[in-house]
């Protein structure tokens, strides 16, 4: 039997990045919020002296337990999908801050183009371009009016950066808060190259601060170490921001939020038009309660705003047979391939050193930077190089040819531990009408809930990218002079067991359309009026940037929305 409890004004579901914007906006109004989350507590003294590649980078420590909740996988409807028992494609994080604590922090604005793709595509070239099946559709919003909030979110995380000199990406309305991250000799050999050929570099936007800085709701972090154990880990000195060191302390200083960890959202409570609660349950203990809000906010993970959203029927479902429902449709990732990998014999670099967002990007082949007149595929690829950290055991390239073991592959990967770079891609990810989320009706959580099931494959679209952007990262190789270069041109099957990026969108996704979106410009819902879903799960499609920095303006924004919604009521579009 479900404990009751008193209802409260604002309830959010998932405490990471979103739910720390949304619970520190509104707490500084005097508005009481509730925040759940379903793992444990954390704070930067966790992540002293724990360096430890093998329990953080291999063992995954700060991430979901599998064995308790997953999801499952098919690339069609005619394969019968199978669950996830061991961490590959993407990493699921679990307790406080969620995957904003172990994530690189590379924070890139998505381009003016993504918020209006259709309308755009079919004004340059025509309805033809989008090929059958390809479900793209505009946001309900354009770059502009985002423009302000993606400031806030950079101004809140400190985000380090410099003025990109290009009009290829949206026009910024005031400087990054502190300045870029330094330029290392791998770096500025990149920047040479890609100007050489006439392209525009400029250094990846940064929430690993490069200086000191106190943000306008006070709070002061150190500037980075480059230490190189940022993604896949937490970290101590705080210099990597996070929703623990820069959000939620404003949250809880305020005296109205109250944060609840160990509370796993089951059900959203409901009548068929409104939102009355949730239902959670202790994991320690497995006691349930029944939480009643005027509000409630989605904003945890993509699969579990889409899956809380399924198993509580709120939405209609997405039916890739017939196109129609919204719930789970457009799920998207990122097409990676396409890089460049420059060994050298007679230059060594301090590979080891590093920080997850320090590096160097063109935006000239992302979006529609360039002429897709003649190009079999629409939208493209982030370039880059970046220097993270290579850490021991995970990294240990060597030239095409060497043994995969003996004596011979210990002695080429001592050679070139410190002697190759890589020039990378990170493309865009289109819908399709058959690539979705739905619940499988076969696999269960620890709890007899259904499991979230990924549909989802890569398109010819995706390997004619890919195909493209493997001559331009070769050339841009070439012209930094390697030794020998090895290049990856060719695109097979999506496969869930290799690690690719943790950046998975779509399935709750925004309109101005209630017949093809799940939620409005506020991330409202259309067919609930006080349910807020935020997030990736929100992106028709997925850009060829990272997308935390989108999100976290969607958050603000959303946060906005919400203030306004407890004040009036009724839909905010």
């Amino acid at each position: 039997m479900a404990t009751k409890l008193p209802r409260v004004p604002v309830l959010i579901v998932g405490m990471g990045w979103i739910g720390g914007i949304i619970a520190a906006e509104l707490s500084k109004q005097g508005i009481k919020v509730v925040g759940l989350e379903r793992g444990k507590p954390r704070s930067t003294e966790d992540y002293y002296m724990v360096h430890d590649e093998l329990r953080y980078a291999q063992r995954y420590e700060l991430m979901q337990d599998l064995s308790k909740e997953t999801i499952t996988f098919r690339n069609t409807s005619k394969m019968t999908a199978l669950p996830m028992r061991q961490y590959g494609a993407f990493l699921l994080g679990e307790g406080l801050g969620g995957a904003g604590i172990h994530w690189n922090g590379q924070t890139y604005r998505f381009l003016p183009y993504d918020f209006e793709i259709r309308s755009k595509t079919i004004e340059r070239y025509g309805k033809k371009k989008i090929p059958d099946g390809m479900t793209i559709q505009d946001w309900g919003i354009t770059y502009d009016e985002l423009e302000p909030y993606f400031y806030k979110f950079e101004e809140v995380a400190g985000i380090s950066g410099e003025q990109e000199q290009t009009p290829m990406v949206g026009k910024r309305s005031k400087p990054f808060p502190t300045k870029p991250m330094i330029k290392t000799p791998m770096i500025k050999m990149f920047e040479e190259a890609t100007k050489k050929l006439g392209y525009h570099p400029y250094m990846m936007p940064s929430a690993n601060l490069s200086e000191q800085y106190t943000n306008p709701d006070g709070i002061t972090r150190a500037p980075c170490q480059y230490c190189g154990y940022c993604e896949r880990f937490g970290c101590e000195y705080g210099a990597k921001a996070d929703p623990v060191v820069t959000v939620l302390p404003v949250a809880q200083k305020s005296g109205h939020f109250e944060l609840r960890e160990y509370a796993n959202v089951t059900d959203i409570l409901h009548d068929g038009k409104k939102a009355t609660g949730v239902k959670y349950v202790n994991p320690l203990t497995g006691q349930e309660y029944e939480q009643p809000a005027d509000v409630v906010i989605l904003a945890s993970y993509v699969f579990n705003n889409v899956r809380l959203l399924l198993t509580s029927k709120l939405g209609k479902p997405y039916d890739p047979n017939t196109g129609t429902g919204v719930v789970g449709k457009n799920y998207a990732y990122q097409t990676n391939g396409g890089s460049a990998t420059g060994f050298y014999d007679d230059q060594q670099f301090n590979l080891f050193a590093g920080a997850g967002a320090l590096g160097m990007e063109i935006p000239d082949f992302n979006g529609d930077n360039f002429d897709h007149s003649d190009l079999n595929f629409i939208h493209g690829a982030g370039i880059r190089i970046s220097q993270t950290g290579l850490r021991p055991i995970a990294n240990n390239s060597v030239p095409k040819g060497t043994p995969t073991w003996g004596k011979d592959f210990k002695a080429t990967s001592l050679k070139y531990a410190n002697n190759y770079l890589t020039v990378a891609a990170q493309g865009s990810s289109m819908p399709w009408r058959h690539h979705y989320l739905d619940l499988d009706p076969t696999y269960k959580d620890a709890y007899g809930k259904p499991l979230v099931r990924i549909t989802f494959d890569f398109e010819e679209q995706d390997r004619q990218m890919i195909a493209f952007m493997a001559g331009k990262t070769e050339a841009i190789m070439k012209e930094m002079k390697p030794s020998s270069i090895g290049s990856s041109k060719e695109l097979g099957p999506f496969n869930i067991v290799p690690y690719q990026s943790t950046h998975n969108t779509g399935g709750a996704i925004m309109g101005s359309d209630p017949s093809t979106s799940v939620v409005n410009n506020y991330l409202q819902m259309w067919d609930a009026e006080n349910v807020f879903v935020v997030g990736a799960s929100a992106f028709p499609h997925n850009s060829g940037y990272n997308p935390t920095g989108t999100v976290g303006a969607l958050a603000y924004r959303a946060a906005e929305g919400i203030a306004k919604y407890l004040k009036s009521g009724g839909s905010l579009v």
